[in-house]
C-alpha cells in the first residue's frame, strides 16, 4: 500500500472522530484537532497542495487556542453556551477572508508551483475563519465548513486523493447535522438559562 493512501485512511479515521467530537460539541475534539493536522499537512505536501498543507500548522495552533478558550469557558457556561455570529462580526470576518485569500493565493501563484492557486487559497482561507468561529461557539461554523468541504471535495477528487475527498463528502452531510443538532442544542440552553433565571 502507498504511503498516500497510508495517510488518507488514517486521515479519515482521526477526521470521524474529531467530528463526533464536533458534533457532541465536546472539548476532546481539539486534542484530535493538534493530532490530525500532522498526517494531512503530510499527504497535501506529497499532493502539492501548499496552502493546505500550511493550513495545518494553523490547525495544530488553532487546537491549542481553542483547548484554552473551552477550558477556560467551561467554568462559566453563560460564556461557553453556542450561539449565533453576531451581526457586526460577519462584517469582519468577511474582510479577514478576503485579505487573507488575496495574500495566500499571492504566495502560492509567486512561490509555488501550485497548479490550483485559487481553489487552494479559497478553501484555506476559509478555514481559518471556519476555525476562529468554532473556537467561540457559533453556531453558523457548520456553514462555513459546508462551503470548505464541498469545494475541498472537487479539489481533492481533481488531486487524485480519492479516500481523503470521499471524506470531505462525508464532513459535507456532516456539516448539516452538526448545524441542526448545534441549534437545538443553543436553544436547550437558552429554555435551561431561562429556567434557572
Amino acid at each position: 500500500m502507498e504511503l498516500k493512501t497510508i495517510l488518507q485512511i488514517i486521515g479519515m479515521a482521526l477526521g470521524l472522530l474529531y467530528l463526533y467530537f464536533e458534533y457532541k460539541a465536546n472539548i476532546y475534539l481539539w486534542i484530535i484537532g493538534m493530532i490530525m493536522p500532522l498526517v494531512h499537512g503530510f499527504l497535501y505536501f506529497k499532493s502539492g497542495l501548499y496552502a493546505d498543507m500550511s493550513m495545518n500548522i494553523y490547525y495544530i495552533l488553532a487546537g491549542i487556542y481553542g483547548w484554552i478558550v473551552w477550558n477556560n469557558r467551561q467554568k462559566d457556561k453563560k460564556t461557553y453556551s453556542i450561539s449565533r455570529t453576531p451581526l457586526r462580526k460577519w462584517l469582519h470576518l468577511a474582510l479577514l477572508f478576503v485579505i487573507i485569500d488575496i495574500f495566500i493565493t499571492y504566495i502560492l501563484i509567486k512561490f509555488t508551483n501550485s497548479n490550483v492557486p485559487y481553489a487552494d487559497a479559497f478553501t484555506t482561507s476559509l478555514s481559518i475563519i471556519a476555525m476562529w468561529m468554532l473556537s467561540r461557539k457559533y453556531v453558523e461554523q457548520w456553514l462555513v465548513w459546508l462551503v470548505v468541504d464541498i469545494i475541498s471535495c472537487c479539489l481533492y477528487i481533481y488531486k487524485e486523493i480519492p479516500i481523503t475527498a470521499s471524506l470531505y463528502i462525508l464532513y459535507s452531510c456532516l456539516a448539516i447535522a452538526g448545524y441542526l443538532r448545534w441549534l437545538k442544542m443553543m436553544k436547550n440552553e437558552a429554555v435551561r438559562r431561562k429556567i434557572s433565571d
